[in-house]
Protein backbone atom coordinates (compact mmCIF):
# COMPACT_ATOMS: atom_id res chain seq x y z
CA UNK A 1 0.00 0.00 0.00
CA UNK A 2 1.38 3.38 -0.95
CA UNK A 3 1.73 6.16 1.60
CA UNK A 4 -0.99 8.15 -0.18
CA UNK A 5 -3.41 5.22 -0.03
CA UNK A 6 -2.59 4.66 3.64
CA UNK A 7 -3.21 8.34 4.38
CA UNK A 8 -6.52 8.21 2.52
CA UNK A 9 -7.58 5.19 4.57
CA UNK A 10 -6.64 6.90 7.83
CA UNK A 11 -8.46 10.08 6.82
CA UNK A 12 -11.58 8.08 5.99
CA UNK A 13 -11.45 6.34 9.39
CA UNK A 14 -10.99 9.76 11.02
CA UNK A 15 -14.11 11.05 9.27
CA UNK A 16 -16.13 8.00 10.29
CA UNK A 17 -15.11 8.51 13.92
CA UNK A 18 -16.08 12.17 13.69
CA UNK A 19 -19.54 11.14 12.51
CA UNK A 20 -19.82 8.54 15.29
CA UNK A 21 -18.90 11.18 17.87
CA UNK A 22 -21.48 13.59 16.49
CA UNK A 23 -24.16 10.89 16.58
CA UNK A 24 -23.19 9.84 20.11
CA UNK A 25 -23.36 13.41 21.35
CA UNK A 26 -26.90 13.83 20.04
CA UNK A 27 -28.14 10.72 21.85
CA UNK A 28 -28.59 11.26 25.58
CA UNK A 29 -28.32 7.52 26.27
CA UNK A 30 -24.67 7.41 25.14
CA UNK A 31 -22.23 6.92 27.98
CA UNK A 32 -19.53 9.53 28.50
CA UNK A 33 -16.87 6.80 28.53
CA UNK A 34 -17.90 5.69 25.04
CA UNK A 35 -17.63 9.25 23.74
CA UNK A 36 -14.23 9.65 25.40
CA UNK A 37 -13.03 6.40 23.77
CA UNK A 38 -14.18 7.60 20.35
CA UNK A 39 -12.40 10.93 20.83
CA UNK A 40 -9.17 9.17 21.88
CA UNK A 41 -9.29 6.93 18.81
CA UNK A 42 -9.89 9.97 16.60
CA UNK A 43 -6.96 11.82 18.17
CA UNK A 44 -4.65 8.82 17.68
CA UNK A 45 -5.61 8.71 14.00
CA UNK A 46 -5.01 12.45 13.65
CA UNK A 47 -1.58 12.09 15.27
CA UNK A 48 -0.69 9.21 12.96
CA UNK A 49 -1.83 11.18 9.89
CA UNK A 50 0.30 14.17 10.93
CA UNK A 51 3.31 11.96 11.68
CA UNK A 52 3.11 10.40 8.22
CA UNK A 53 2.65 13.75 6.52
CA UNK A 54 5.65 15.30 8.25
CA UNK A 55 7.88 12.31 7.56
CA UNK A 56 7.12 12.36 3.83
CA UNK A 57 7.78 16.06 3.30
Amino acid sequence: MSIEAHLATLEKKHGVLEEEIHTALTQPSTHDQHIADLKRRKLRLKDEIERIRTSTH
